[in-house]
């Protein structure tokens, strides 16, 4: 049985078992799966990530949350996770029973019942408004087999004094696991919110993990998003942030990358409101044998929007990046002003980085800049500290340091940035 075929058979089983009422949603994503296929080399937006082979792997579709317990996940939780609301995926699939709300601020229930009561006009406006940036059939493939996902709304006129953790873990203990997170995000007008998402997978066997995140930020909202990938070498993902501004409203998106096997992050800011501000950073560093995949677009579909982007890249070993930031300015979108940097450093001979900044503008009065650099750490830098009597090792650490700083400083909960700066002292080993 052909990779097609296999999708094919869990997809009618799951169709078989809905009560839902998203078999219409799930079969016109499959047939567009059909339409697109897994994208190959061929394919411009995927050019330098070659992802079929995952594809030829057999995989469990899991259709519950298996047997992990609270007591399971307790070395896996962030810090802070005491005073955060925790959102917990097992194998994609959203466990209310692991998960903790604190926040009487926030409604969260299945996507399923969201899709049929009070907020069913939000979930019809914006569930699977991704596709219309992602047409390839791994988007397509997660909307097909939509289960278990979960629906998040942040009050009107609320402020979230405790943050939200998602945890995507996998249980691949006992077989190769395939899941699909799947979550829509709704902060409310006047709301402001953190959200910190983090990957982790339990056990030795392959898995692949293709997450999809929507979320829609109302007039003079507020929305912090971090997402950190350190997953094992054996872990594969492909993972979808999709923000919609669809009122004057701030964002403030970090993604932090440190391993992995084939990694690839989709993040999508469409400003289609006047007024609206974003700010992407981002900092990837791997080794071994890792890749690591960027994609960005930021699209300004109203004008007076202004946008900042600046993603930093490290490099050891085989290692291989990808940087590709695109910045689409509407026709209508006047008085645009945005701006886009990817900043990369190769500490080995072997590592490599294809970066491709894009600029599309269709609006004659904007302000828009992008900028790429690929480089070695510099050796008058290291030769001066080394002169100062420090170590060869910690000069190269230090400098490394200081080049992610421009990154981290940006990850505003101290506990989340304490934590990040550990994981990264562990990879400097100093």
């Amino acid at each position: 049985m052909n990779s097609v075929e296999h999708y094919k058979e869990h997809f009618d089983q799951l169709q078989s078992t809905d009560k839902n009422g998203l078999t219409a949603i799930r079969k016109n994503a499959f047939d567009a799966f059909n339409k697109f296929g897994i994208p190959t080399s061929r394919h411009e937006e995927w050019k330098y990530t070659r992802i079929g082979g995952l594809f030829n792997k057999q995989y469990q579709f899991p259709v519950s949350t298996g047997s992990l317990s609270a007591n399971d996940i307790n070395d896996l939780r962030l810090p802070g996770h005491e005073q955060a609301n925790e959102l917990v995926f097992i194998n994609g699939i959203f466990s209310f029973p692991l998960s903790k709300i604190i926040s009487p601020e926030l409604i969260v229930q299945s996507l399923e019942e969201a899709a049929s009561n009070e907020f069913k006009e939000i979930v019809a406006a914006n569930l699977g408004h991704s596709s219309d940036y992602l047409k390839d059939g791994i988007n397509a493939l997660n909307t097909a087999f939509v289960n278990g996902a979960v629906f998040v709304h942040v009050s009107k006129g609320k402020v979230t004094e405790h943050p939200i953790y998602i945890y995507n873990i996998t249980d691949a203990r006992t077989e190769n696991i395939f899941s699909q997170p799947r979550s829509l995000v709704h902060v409310g007008q006047n709301a402001q919110v953190q959200l910190i998402e983090t990957y982790v997978t339990i056990g030795a066997s392959e898995s692949f993990t293709n997450a999809v995140m929507e979320i829609v930020v109302e007039e003079n909202a507020l929305l912090e998003y971090y997402k950190i990938q350190n997953d094992a070498s054996h872990t594969n993902q492909v993972s979808t942030t999709h923000i919609r501004q669809v009122g004057k409203s701030y964002v403030h998106a970090v993604t932090i990358s440190l391993n992995g096997g084939i990694v690839r992050n989709n993040l999508n800011i469409v400003l289609d409101a006047e007024r609206c501000e974003a700010h992407l950073y981002g900092l990837y560093f791997q080794k071994g044998k890792s890749h690591i995949d960027n994609h960005t677009v930021v699209d300004n579909v109203k004008p007076n929007c202004f946008s900042n982007e600046l993603y930093k890249g490290v490099m050891n070993d085989e290692a291989s990046g990808v940087f590709n930031g695109k910045i689409f300015v509407r026709q209508l979108a006047q008085k645009t002003n945005a701006y886009q940097s990817n900043k990369n450093v190769l500490l080995s001979d072997n590592a490599t980085v294809n970066a491709k900044p894009q600029l599309e503008i269709f609006a004659d009065d904007v302000k828009c800049s992008h900028g790429c650099t690929v480089g070695q750490l510099d050796e008058e830098a290291l030769f001066y500290l080394q002169s100062r009597g420090i170590a060869g090792k910690v000069a190269h650490s230090l400098l490394v340091r200081a080049f992610a700083t421009d990154i981290l400083e940006h990850v505003k909960p101290a506990p989340i940035r304490a934590y990040i700066e550990t994981l990264i002292a562990e990879r400097l080993e100093y």
